[in-house]
């Protein structure tokens, strides 16, 4: 028996975690396949097609295939091994052939085609509507009508770039897995405080290497080496270890898969009618196409620049003054900026980690949740899970009802991915009278707890829980008919608006006092840390706004140029982010090979998403903040018209219906410092 194929006899019909071995996964997919094509071929048996015979239906199909793809590429992220990773080199090209069969079927796109001929004589919802405008215009995006011949040119392009977005992956987290700083001598510890030295010494005992400590490329032990390690020689060699992930000219360089990837997508882009790939991708977005997205990043940038070039004076002195440095280098920027910080804020990650225990802050994310959407979160031990560290939740409102299964994934290890995303495993639809709930998930790479301490987060860790959190809500309060319509399945620069509003609560006293508490002492963080975090919020804004514009715009460069013209990875890179580039290049260095947002995640022509959706959530906030950041009518209309609502309608319209207006971008602009 597989139990991929069976129904799950769990909780809530969970993923049996428990039951799944390796080898289920590639017989489970070639039957679901075989199933969902039983389905397609059913569908067009049917003599008429109307708006539910055809499009309906469709959204409902391949339900077990989803299903178990969702589990297969949860693992792969989040706990994969070398035998995950080869079966996703078979699984992917089966998954991409298979969803190609459908895009590309005449008969299949001859009756959405007839259906959306007719749609101003239906009587549909909004909701309706588009579900009927994404179908077909899912087809056309993806060949419907095109002949034979491009037809079969676009399945191997379309094969092919699966599986260099999977290569892409392997080689970024080998680098990462191999990489260790190994440190025997106390004095190569001098500046790091007593908890980083303890966990690193834990990383070397799990390596094998007792009596030492050990730095690798996971960031929970990397950006404190560099944020806190007097020793500049180790602080550049662990900075050059990171930005030249992928890039040695070995097994694992990324070059190559980059410039397979671009040339693969610009070719699809111009099969499908389109100049760039950029254009292809920003038909579907709020942007809408390539000149306006470089006109809203060139615009930041010429507020955010001048103030970064002054932050940089700033430091720049600060460091010659203190140590008497002449130049300051990229591996010397954090360890500075936190000396600074704290000479002008009074505060440190090392003063707050004490109020911020892993527990509690999940505890906060939780009342918070609580406060402003009536949701609460129960523990269920009998929901399977795929790792020990996972902590599986059931959600309900506050009268009981089961709204969601959540699971939560805090700590690095070898078979995760760096960074921290949100994930679903079942999404939310009514089908047949019945609502079926999301089953979502958030992965994160915090702190781990050591031998004497808990797991005590940085702030900047407490804003990415909430970030993800966030997301994890869009999922969670899911409120639709059709899954491809519900939770994050929006425009892609729309889907960061509740990620990014949600971190905004960590800054506020009234959030803060809910679960900032001393590990030890169980005192509340005190009145005046809170304004000094206030304080601090906007240290060194338009640096992080012009490096956060410079990924945005190489990101439009790769997928706005004709690929022919990038000859070399390294050169276009350095010339693309040259305007950008405050302080000096380091040779050698590389992030397009490690730069998975855009060549493995979904980011690609949309990593400018992040910067648009801050000027959404700083204006969405303001409401909260002018009504009271737990304003109850304020909070129901969010869930309402951002949250539940999903896809149903244009982002555009949710917003202005939540706002009452249009977003203006001068809140953003005052958040981080940048008005005159």
């Amino acid at each position: 028996m597989n139990p991929l194929l069976e129904k799950f006899n769990t909780p809530f019909e969970t993923a049996p975690f428990h039951l799944i071995k390796n080898e289920h996964f590639l017989p489970a997919v070639k039957k679901a396949i075989e199933l969902a094509k039983e389905e397609i071929t059913a569908i067009k048996s049917i003599a008429l097609p109307d708006f539910e015979n055809t499009i309906v239906a469709l959204d409902r199909s391949g339900e077990k295939l989803n299903s178990i793809s969702a589990i297969f590429f949860n693992l792969n992220s989040a706990e994969t091994n070398v035998h995950i990773q080869t079966l996703a080199r078979e699984i992917s090209p089966l998954l991409t052939a298979h969803s190609n069969d459908i895009l590309l079927d005449e008969a299949l796109f001859s009756r959405i085609q007839q259906v959306y001929e007719q749609k101003s004589q239906l009587q549909l919802t909004e909701e309706q509507k588009t579900l009927l405008e994404k179908t077909y215009k899912a087809f056309v995006r993806n060949g419907a009508r095109l002949d034979e011949k491009q037809k079969a040119r676009l399945r191997e392009i379309d094969k092919e770039l699966s599986q260099l977005g999977l290569k892409f992956g392997e080689n970024v987290l080998a680098e990462t897995n191999k990489y260790e700083l190994v440190i025997d001598n106390e004095d190569d510890l001098s500046g790091l405080p007593e908890a980083i030295k303890e966990a690193a010494a834990q990383t070397a005992e799990e390596k094998g290497k007792p009596g030492q400590c050990v730095f690798t490329l996971a960031f929970p032990s990397y950006l404190p080496f560099m944020t806190y390690a007097e020793n500049r020689a180790l602080r550049k060699e662990l900075f050059t270890a990171y930005n030249t992930k992928a890039s040695k000219g070995d097994a694992l360089d990324n070059r190559a898969h980059i410039k397979n990837m671009l040339a693969l997508k610009n070719e699809r882009a111009k099969l499908l009618g389109y100049p760039r790939f950029a254009d292809f991708v920003l038909e579907e977005r709020m942007a809408k196409n390539a000149p306006a997205v470089m006109e809203f990043l060139h615009n930041l940038l010429d507020k955010a620049k001048p103030k970064a070039e002054k932050e940089l004076e700033e430091l720049t002195a600060f460091a010659k003054d203190l140590d008497g440095l002449e130049q300051l280098e990229k591996w010397d920027f954090a360890y500075y900026s936190e000396k600074l910080k704290k000479k002008k804020y009074e505060v440190d990650d090392e003063l707050l980690r004490p109020y911020f225990k892993l527990e509690n802050v999940i505890d906060g994310v939780f009342t918070t949740a609580e406060k402003l959407f009536g949701i609460r979160f129960i523990e269920n031990k009998d929901i399977p899970k795929y790792h020990p560290d996972v902590t599986a939740y059931e959600v309900v409102d506050l009268e009981g009802k089961h709204l969601a299964v959540f699971y939560a994934d805090f700590f690095p290890r070898e078979g995760k991915r760096n960074g921290a995303w949100m994930t679903s495993y079942r999404g939310q639809k009514v089908m047949d009278g019945k609502d079926h709930r999301p089953h979502v998930s958030i992965v994160c790479n915090f702190t781990k707890p050591t031998k004497s301490k808990p797991s005590l987060l940085t702030f900047n860790e407490v804003t990415t829980l909430f970030h993800e959190f966030g997301h994890a809500l869009h999922g969670m309060l899911a409120n639709g008919n059709y899954e491809s319509l519900s939770g994050t399945s929006v425009y892609w620069d729309f889907v960061e608006l509740p990620s990014q509003i949600f971190e905004n609560w960590c800054y506020e006293k009234d959030c803060l006092d809910l679960f900032a508490k001393h590990y030890e002492t169980g005192a509340g963080i005190p009145v005046d840390l809170i304004q000094k975090i206030k304080n601090a919020a906007n240290f060194q804004q338009g640096y992080q706004t012009v490096r956060q514009i410079s990924f945005g715009l190489l990101d439009m460069a790769y997928h706005g140029t004709d690929p022919e013209k990038i000859t070399d990875i390294h050169s276009f890179e350095r010339k693309v982010m040259q305007n950008t580039q405050l302080l000096p290049e380091v040779k050698d260095t590389l992030m397009s090979t490690s730069f998975s947002h855009i060549f493995q995640g979904g980011y690609a022509a949309g990593y400018y998403s992040y910067k648009w959706a801050e000027v959404l959530d700083a204006d969405a906030f303001e409401l909260f903040l002018e009504r009271g950041i737990f304003d109850k009518v304020t909070a129901d209309s969010f869930k309402e018209n951002v949250l539940s609502a999903g896809g149903k309608e244009h982002p555009s319209i949710l917003y202005k219906r939540f706002r009452g207006r249009e977003p203006r971008p001068e809140a953003l602009l005052k958040r981080a410092g940048l008005l005159n």
